[in-house]
């Protein structure tokens, strides 16, 4: 399969997944037991050296009235803010670096495509059984890991949390969307009710990543599961091809800028250790490359490097406007 075909590939599944979501509208992954093993990086990718020389990093270059209270509510949260261009959440504002429009779901989409792809079309890895009663999803975007979810099991009560109220209103039944801040205290009761807790890239949004996880574990039933997936901010090189590059000083700068804004871009990196201070047991870490382009040999790889490197094009912009003026 040719790039421009893998290409068209990606495209071609990604608006379907977008059109789905308009429709209804009318990395690395750690899981852990509220109860040790360890995975190994993946082997090396093997160039495809028809699609290596094309596929270079992106190159150099009213009060009193429960009615009127609660529309006021509402018009607060949707009343979003606008910033460069570009549109961000209200409620808690700033809390969050990344826009939360058309162009931003999009792209949370393709993620969620490629996530489910590299995990061999699951949406997620915990061994949670046929019967999870009750699901916890965190920093939900646009809802979709969410609403897959809540139709693979209809007998679960799925929660999906956002500061961004984005979401779909035609969702399965099963499912309810909130807006709420994550970092702040839950007030779910009874507290240790959850048979699973997923959270999926929420870099850059938590100040206290202990204080969460503790929360999470406080809200697990005994025995229950927590998977945390994040994508590395920092991208890598085997062969020393990105030194010097724009791509090369990205990460860095990312890393620097999370600091400033006092919220990490490296949970990625930390959050096995993390979960393992909080007190979770079976803490198991799986690491999975993905490519930027269609350099990759294998044509699983090719397509994830075609999804990815969609992601980056698309998603630089947005984060970057952010991140680097805090």
């Amino acid at each position: 399969m040719s790039k421009g075909e893998v290409e068209n590939e990606v495209k071609s599944k990604v608006e379907s997944k977008v059109k789905r979501r308009g429709e209804s509208k009318s990395g690395e992954s750690s899981e852990a037991q509220s109860g040790d093993r360890t995975g190994e990086p993946a082997a090396l990718i093997q160039v495809d050296s028809e699609t290596a020389e094309t596929d270079s990093a992106f190159g150099d270059d009213g009060v009193g009235d429960d009615s009127l209270s609660t529309q006021s509510l509402y018009s607060h949260i949707t009343n979003f803010v606008y910033e460069n261009g570009r549109r961000y959440h209200s409620y808690q504002q700033g809390a969050y670096w990344g826009p939360n429009d058309e162009v931003a779901q999009d792209n949370l989409d393709l993620y969620h495509h490629l996530f489910t792809q590299t995990l061999g079309g699951k949406l997620f890895l915990a061994p949670i059984g046929p019967d999870p009663q009750k699901v916890l999803d965190l920093g939900t975007g646009t809802g979709i890991w969410a609403m897959d979810f809540a139709d693979e099991f209809p007998s679960a009560a799925v929660i999906a949390t956002d500061l961004s109220p984005i979401q779909p209103s035609m969702v399965p039944p099963n499912l309810q969307f909130e807006v709420d801040d994550m970092c702040l205290p839950w007030t779910f009761h009874p507290p240790a009710s959850f048979d699973f807790i997923h959270a999926r890239c929420i870099y850059g949004c938590v100040a206290d990543y202990p204080a969460l996880y503790a929360q999470v574990l406080e809200h697990l039933k005994p025995g229950a599961w927590f998977q945390h997936a994040e994508i590395s901010v920092v991208a890598v090189a085997d062969d020393k091809s990105l030194e010097g590059t724009h791509l090369d000083r990205w990460g860095p700068l990312a890393l620097e800028a999370g600091v400033k804004f006092g919220k990490s871009f490296s949970i990625a990196e930390d959050m096995e250790g993390f979960m393992r201070n909080a007190g979770f047991v079976n803490v198991e870490r799986h690491m999975f490359p993905w490519p930027i382009g269609t350099w990759a040999k294998d044509p699983e790889m090719k397509r994830i490097g075609a999804y990815n490197r969609l992601g980056w094009e698309e998603g630089l912009e947005g984060g970057g406007r952010k991140k680097f003026t805090f």
